[in-house]
């Protein structure tokens, strides 16, 4: 009897010492970990002090900081992010996601924490002003993983894959691609800070809009925590006023 007792107790405090969530790496220090790519300003990237910043970033914070944990902000290839969640290398991917159908087979999404849309980007000297212009013999640059291919699909180009939209961009400004498709605000910005940036311009209107949630593993309840935190932080203004101190004022938090 003393030795049934002894294992119910030793049962009991492994259950109690337990995650207080599945579904990531959180550890003994009381860390939540959430990823990005780190190459995709402002949303998430790295700066001049090797630190890992942007709207993405500020966000997940204090997503961790109304749980209770400390942040880790993991940087991550794009293309096999989503593997890495299904793996547990992180509790969830916070790094502008778009939700799709396919994403939805395999990962589950919180409610939208901004809205965006696709968007081509040229060299003002290109002669395309909107994408009816492009034919098969334009070569349009991308971010391997990301929905813009289906897009770029849909126009019917020469597709070329990058990292990153630094590169994408930078391939652009050298006369390497004759376009780049992503996101429209990731676009803007980076017109208005990378080098050659004034030599581009967006083409056209949205390709498509787009919804960017966070990406949790199937059946992880921290979904729900996250969505309860989310909906909080946009009825008392903390998410739209992160949105203001990285976009100019502007919120993109709302549909």
């Amino acid at each position: 009897m003393k030795r049934f007792v002894y294992g119910i107790l030793i049962l009991l405090i492994l259950l109690l010492a337990a995650p207080a969530f599945a579904g990531g790496s959180q550890d003994k220090d009381n860390i939540i970990q959430f990823a990005g790519s780190g190459g995709y300003p402002p949303f998430n990237f790295i700066n001049e002090n090797n630190e890992v910043i942007g709207f993405d970033v500020d966000v997940a914070r204090e997503i961790a900081k109304r749980l209770g944990y400390e942040l880790k902000y993991v940087t991550t290839a794009w293309d096999g992010i989503i593997e890495g969640l299904r793996a547990g290398r992180y509790n969830g991917i916070l790094g502008s996601m778009a939700i799709t159908p396919e994403r939805q087979q395999v990962v589950d999404f919180s409610e939208p924490y901004y809205y965006s849309g696709a968007q081509l980007i040229v060299r003002k000297d290109s002669g395309i002003s909107s994408p009816a212009d492009l034919t098969k013999n334009h070569n349009v640059g991308l971010v391997t993983g990301t929905t813009f291919a289906q897009d770029a699909e849909k126009l019917g180009v020469s597709i070329k894959f990058y990292e990153d939209d630094n590169q994408t961009l930078m391939e652009l400004i050298n006369g390497r691609l004759d376009a780049v498709i992503t996101d429209r605000v990731v676009g803007l910005n980076a017109m208005s800070k990378i080098q050659g940036g004034d030599r581009l311009t967006l083409a056209g209107e949205l390709l498509r809009k787009e919804e960017c949630a966070i990406a949790f593993q199937k059946n992880d309840p921290l979904k729900d925590k996250a969505n309860d935190i989310l909906n909080a932080m946009r009825a008392d203004g903390t998410l739209a006023k992160i949105s203001e101190s990285w976009f100019n004022g502007e919120n993109i938090t709302n549909p």
